[in-house]
């Protein structure tokens, strides 16, 4: 899988740039704030039809602009692949596939496999529960549409059952029958999606760890607990024994949209016991992870996004992620730095010469 080309217009902070693109590695350099990372977010947005920063398409378009414009021509399975995303101010986002247009923009997720590795991904880390259910939840759902449907209509149900919840509780009534059916619906979508996450992570858990290992050489252990209601019991047990506390609360307090992911290093929350570098080691290590899931499902390497991936770490450990890239045979690499040396050191080792855009002399030439 390959992106031969690309073409921008009115992106965030870039206005129009066009690329063509090394089959192996192509790096963005320039000082921050010159749009590095809006481009490779350009490749993010063509492959799941939002952004990886700002999911709110209109703060996407340039200030002073009404529109913002991303094409992008791929090499998929042997196959020529052209994808347009396109916004105008109060109009719908338009998403192409070879000039023809979705019915369901939800229909193209999947065809791009890309993964990205960024600073934003210390959110993971640092923020709630939602983050790591929603990295979770991507990282499945873009190999299984049931399973990313099911989550869907699972969220459906919890808001509906909250809001009846609050409805009995404002006008002091309660109808046990219409509960029931909801929590029907609650235990036949959640139930599998708990039996996918789980065998999912029985799967996923052990590479993870054998990457971070390779990038600390073995000086440190980690780990992933998977954290949801449904190890203690039936979804149908939990909804019943916590219904009288959701009455009160007015919201369903068990089910498997409270699942989360906790991480773990030397026995202790990274969160809390992590210093920057084991930190963004251990993201690196679970978005290889995420390559390595893509590559078996797909059958083909994923394009790999890596955004100021140098940046925090110490030589040994870029040298040890230098040397995952290359013996893991990735098929396409975009990297940003601010520092051009720091790139073309790390990379000296790898076989495949990487292309160099040096974004100031780009917009000097115009």
């Amino acid at each position: 899988m390959f992106l031969h080309s690309l073409k921008i217009d009115n992106y965030k902070n870039l206005e129009k740039l066009k690329f063509s693109f090394s089959k192996k590695i192509n790096c963005f350099i320039g000082k921050n704030g010159i749009g590095k990372t809006n481009i490779i977010d350009s490749i993010y947005h063509l492959a799941f039809t939002k952004s990886y920063f700002n999911p709110s398409t209109s703060q996407n378009v340039k200030i002073g602009q009404d529109y913002f414009s991303i094409n992008g021509d791929f090499e998929i399975n042997s196959r020529a692949e052209s994808v347009h995303c396109y916004f105008k101010n109060g109009e719908k986002k338009v998403i192409k596939r070879n000039s023809k247009l979705y019915k369901r923009i939800s229909d193209h997720i999947g065809l791009v496999n890309l993964i990205i590795i960024s600073p934003h991904d210390r959110n993971l880390i640092t923020e709630g529960s939602e983050m790591r259910r929603k990295f979770i939840d991507s990282v499945i759902g873009q190999v299984d549409k049931i399973y990313l449907q099911r989550v869907i209509d699972y969220g459906k149900v919890i808001t509906q059952r909250n809001s009846l919840l609050k409805y009995f509780f404002i006008n002091r009534k309660f109808d046990k029958d219409t509960i029931d059916s909801y929590d029907q619906q609650i235990i036949s979508l959640g139930t599998p999606i708990f039996k996918e996450r789980t065998n999912f992570l029985k799967t996923f858990i052990p590479i993870f760890k054998k990457y971070y290992s390779d990038i600390s050489s073995g000086n440190e252990s980690v780990d992933i607990n998977y954290k949801s209601d449904l190890n203690s019991g039936s979804f149908s047990e939990i909804l019943s024994e916590s219904l009288s506390k959701d009455r009160f609360l007015q919201y369903t307090s068990k089910g498997i949209h409270r699942d989360d992911l906790n991480f773990i290093i030397e026995n202790n929350k990274i969160k809390n016991f992590g210093s920057q570098g084991q930190q963004k080691s251990f993201l690196i290590a679970l978005k290889l992870a995420q390559f390595d899931y893509y590559k078996t499902k797909f059958g083909n390497s994923p394009i790999v996004l890596l955004d100021d991936i140098f940046d925090k770490l110490d030589q040994e450990r870029v040298r040890q992620i230098v040397q995952i890239l290359e013996k893991k045979d990735f098929s396409q690499i975009f990297i940003t730095d601010t520092h051009i040396d720091r790139v073309r050191d790390a990379l000296s080792g790898l076989k495949n010469k990487e292309e160099i855009f040096d974004l100031e002399k780009i917009y000097l030439n115009g």
